[in-house]
This record gives C-alpha cells, structure tokens and sequence, in this order.
C-alpha cells in the first residue's frame, strides 16, 4: 500500500514485497460485489457500537482488492462470501458474532500460496486497520486471536467465536460432490507452481491431518450437519491422490 492509505482509512502492510500497491480511494474497484461493502458497513458500524469512526468504505474497497488478487484461486472473493454466510447460519452459537464478522474479513486478507505467515500478516493488518477504524480495543483483540486461530482451526472447549469461525471456514470441505471437486480443483491451481509429486504428497498429508481430528466441527449445526459428509469428501479425495500416485 502506499503511505497515503492512512488518509483513506485504508489498512497497510508492514512487507512491502507482499503488497498489491492498490490505492484505496471511493469508488475504485467498481465491479467489486456491492452486497460485500454493504455487509462490511454493517459490521463495522455494529462493532464500533456508536463510536465515531471514519468512512467504512475504503476498507471495503482495500479489503475487496486484497481478497481479488490474480494468485487467488481458491482463497478468493467466492470464499469470503461462502464464509461470510456459514457464519450468518452459526451465528446463534457466537458470543460475539460481530467480531467473528470481521475476522472472517481478514482470516485470509494476506495471501501469498508460498508463504507461511499469511495469517500472522492478516492478523497484524486487522489490528492495525480496526483500530484507526475506530473499532474498541477489545474487540479488536479479539479478531486478531480469532484470525490466528486459522492456522490449527483448533479452538479451545467453550471457545465460541472460535468454533464459529473455524466450522465456517471449514464448511467447504462439507459441499456437495461437484463442488468439492471444484474447491480441490482451485486449490490444486492455487499451487500450480508446485510439481504433481511434491503436491500429491502435500495435500495427502493434509487430509490425513484433517482426517486424524476428533472431530472436523464444534458447534452443534456443524456437527450435525457437515462432520459426515466433509470426512467422506476428504476420504474420497485421499484415495483419489493415493492411487494416482506412479507407481
């Protein structure tokens, strides 16, 4: 980002190799899903609970920028929307279903395939913009624990905000058989820099991790109604790379 995004409202990276260099002003990306800006507005006026705060719209359009990157297949504009609903279906299970809201916005605003601190990154961003968003200390706080705790998707018991985040995000591995075949397919392309083999054995480890937990899904509804069907995607997917592996 460039150094006038403070006078936007726009929030930064501190890396600049990771940077999209995306200005942030008022009706750019104009193609951008207006129903998304409405749904930030909304939860960012919600979270500032009456504070005063600046103009919502340059971080939805920085936000909207970031999610719409070309190294995006997977962890795109599609997927903060799907997120977006699943927690609009968990919500009742939230404590605080705001700040959920918001760390859904960030869990994946930085994303680079070939890094590792990609949530670390988006957490520090959220820190930063939500504060000069005039959001309160606390709830900020807790979006950034909520979006670190994308990287085990692991809550701790009683964790509510973070089983609803976590079940949300997770909620595609539960899709029907041809959109989980095209969530794999984007994902494989997310990844196209890395060869078959070494990608194979990547993404088999990945599913046996997935497949290895007690359980996929804390809250109630996603257990109810996702746990069965994401392990018999993910199953099937294990067996499909298993066995087109040479040899």
């Amino acid at each position: 980002m460039t150094d006038h995004s403070h006078r936007t409202g726009a929030p930064r990276d501190t890396e600049a190799e990771a940077d999209a260099e995306v200005d942030t002003v008022a009706g750019s990306h104009a193609g951008a899903d207006a129903g998304l800006r409405g749904r930030w507005h909304d939860t960012l006026l919600a979270a500032r609970a009456g504070a005063e705060g600046p103009d919502p719209l340059p971080y939805a359009e920085n936000l909207l920028a970031r999610w719409a990157e070309p190294q995006r297949r997977y962890h795109s504009t599609a997927h903060l929307r799907a997120v977006l609903d699943h927690v609009d279906t968990l919500a009742a299970h939230a404590d605080d279903v705001q700040a959920v809201r918001l760390a859904a916005w960030f869990h994946d605003a930085v994303y680079r395939p070939d890094r590792s601190e990609n949530e670390e990154r988006s957490a520090t961003l959220a820190e930063r913009a939500l504060t000069e968003a005039g959001v309160p200390d606390a709830v900020v706080a807790e979006v950034a624990r909520l979006v670190r705790l994308t990287v085990t998707h692991a809550p701790a018991e009683g964790d509510r905000n973070g089983e609803v985040l976590c079940d949300a995000d997770l909620a595609v591995l539960a899709g029907g058989p041809q959109e989980y075949a095209a969530y794999a397919a984007r994902v494989r392309e997310e990844y196209g820099f890395v060869p078959d083999d070494a990608f194979r054995e990547g993404r088999a480890a990945v599913l046996r991790q997935l497949l290895d937990l007690p359980r996929l899904f804390r809250t109630p509804y996603g257990a109810a109604e996702w746990e069965e069907r994401a392990r018999h995607n993910l199953a099937t997917e294990l067996e499909l790379l298993t066995s087109s592996a040479p040899g």
